[in-house]
């Protein structure tokens, strides 16, 4: 039950929850871009070198996945409602 007031509490703070998720990735991005803290020396790539690079590269990856099951989905996976009731 503590679960279910955990999820009826974050729905009803919804904007809030965002705008704490923006800031905390806001703020790890501006702690990439301090050499201090993040060491990329021995970056494999000149795009690691980037600040932020890690945070966009994989938003864009869960977005490609999210677009490309759903044309699987759309290909054939999901069938139609009354496919049983033939």
């Amino acid at each position: 039950m503590k679960l279910l007031r955990l999820i009826e509490f974050l729905r009803r703070h919804l904007k809030t929850v965002i705008r704490v998720c923006l800031a905390l990735l806001v703020l790890l991005v501006l702690v990439d871009a301090i050499p201090y803290f993040v060491d990329k020396q021995h970056a494999h790539t000149k795009a690691e070198h980037i600040p932020g690079f890690w945070a966009a590269f994989g938003f864009v990856a869960c977005v490609v996945i999210v677009l490309v099951s759903k044309a699987f989905g759309h290909a054939g996976i999901m069938t139609r409602e009354d496919y049983y009731d033939e």
